[in-house]
């Protein structure tokens, strides 16, 4: 199982593509330093060569995912920097750059919060810059001022938005303000909004009864992504805490103040509860759905949702039989290196030993073809296929 652990690590680069994802900021490393400071973020920066495999791959993979680049182009200034080119030598030999990708996170002085060598799948790659958010914690300089009595709404504003960006609860702060605040004023609403953090709240609902004035302040996308945010954050506490009314709370606050995009959201929320809750059988109910509404013949909606789903229950038997299914269609219809890969490791988990050894050699004659670095990875498999009992 370790060595296939190794394979499954190795493919994880490939697994999940979208059109979307981190915008760059186009503009030099001092401008890009102006920007962060003015709108007190960090800058996350991406060190990369042009003869760099690791960076193509992350560049092609994790920076186009829509989670990253939601995450990343809503917390921090992105930059792209070559290091043998513009700028790039003089910034790889001041932050002492050796290899590639080097990721950094920088404050608005140009001083390093985090570096991380190496390139990442997506989940890795939020996670790093979830970690990296949370260095930029500003929030107790504002607690002094709080803890003094002070209650401006200015200050708690800017309190609340640190605190969101450390990753801290806020709720009682706002409570305690919005009980005496005067809802009308635009500051109140601002804080309204940021401190908007999850759907089973009573600032949610000010936040719904003040939705047109609000919006005014920010734009119809930004009130639609604050309502979702927060119905996900709910869906993330029912799943947590196998919760099955806020599981039902979230979904019907999406749906009746984001109608336009709740069906995406409830099968997302429906599969992550499933998930948390061991409840295999719905599961794959959630992802069949999925399946017919967005990629009933998308080779890759197939493959990510049969790669989530083994990921999910790596050992039950109805998920791996549905994967199983999942995953040759779209050896069939996309004819991937990494499709075929799947298709074999999954007919192996299933005990097809004949038909894994078939899939496992027709991604090896793919990968020779298209993906020469993954053809010790195949070979690997293929090994380990052969001394399956």
């Amino acid at each position: 199982m370790k060595k296939i652990s190794v394979l499954i690590i190795a493919f994880l680069s490939f697994a999940y593509v979208n059109a979307q994802g981190i915008e760059f900021f186009h503009g030099t490393f001092v401008e890009a330093q102006e920007k962060a400071k003015k709108e007190d973020k960090l800058i996350f920066m991406d060190c990369f060569a042009e003869w760099c495999g690791p960076c193509k791959r992350m560049a092609a993979t994790a920076f186009v995912d829509a989670k990253v680049g939601k995450f990343f182009n809503d917390n921090f200034i992105n930059v792209k920097m070559d290091m043998e080119k513009g700028e790039g030598p003089a910034l790889q030999n001041k932050y002492g750059v050796t290899a590639y990708p080097t990721l950094l996170f920088l404050n608005g002085k140009g001083e390093i919060t985090q570096k991380v060598v190496g390139g990442q799948e997506a989940a890795g790659l939020l996670g790093v810059g979830k970690t990296a958010l949370g260095k930029l914690d500003n929030s107790k300089e504002f607690e002094k001022e709080y803890t003094a009595g002070k209650r401006e709404p200015e200050l708690i504003l800017k309190y609340v938005s640190a605190l969101n960006r450390a990753g801290k609860p806020t709720l009682k702060i706002v409570n305690e303000f919005l009980a005496k605040a005067v809802m009308t004023e635009p500051t109140t609403l601002k804080i309204i909004f940021e401190g908007t953090t999850q759907a089973d709240s009573k600032v949610f609902d000010l936040l719904i009864k003040n939705r047109g004035a609000i919006t005014a302040l920010y734009s119809e996308e930004k009130m639609k992504q604050k309502i979702e945010d927060a119905c996900t954050k709910t869906v993330d506490n029912a799943a947590q805490f196998k919760t099955p009314e806020l599981h039902k709370e979230a979904k019907e606050k999406m749906k009746a103040n984001a109608p336009e995009r709740y069906e995406a959201f409830a099968m997302e929320a429906d599969m992550k509860f499933f998930k948390a809750s061991g409840m295999a059988k719905d599961y794959c109910k959630s992802c069949e759905t999925l399946i017919k509404k967005e990629g009933k013949n998308d080779a890759r909606k197939l493959f990510t949702t049969a790669k989530q789903m083994i990921d999910a229950f790596p050992y039950d038997k109805i998920v791996l039989t549905d994967a199983e299914r999942y995953f040759k269609k779209a050896a069939e219809n996309g004819g991937l290196s990494e499709y075929h890969y799947w298709y074999a490791h999954c007919l192996m988990r299933n005990g097809k030993k004949k038909d894994a050894l078939t899939a496992a050699e027709k991604a090896l004659q793919t990968a020779k073809q298209t993906q020469p670095n993954y053809v010790p990875a195949v070979e690997q498999l293929i090994e380990q296929i052969k001394q399956q009992g």
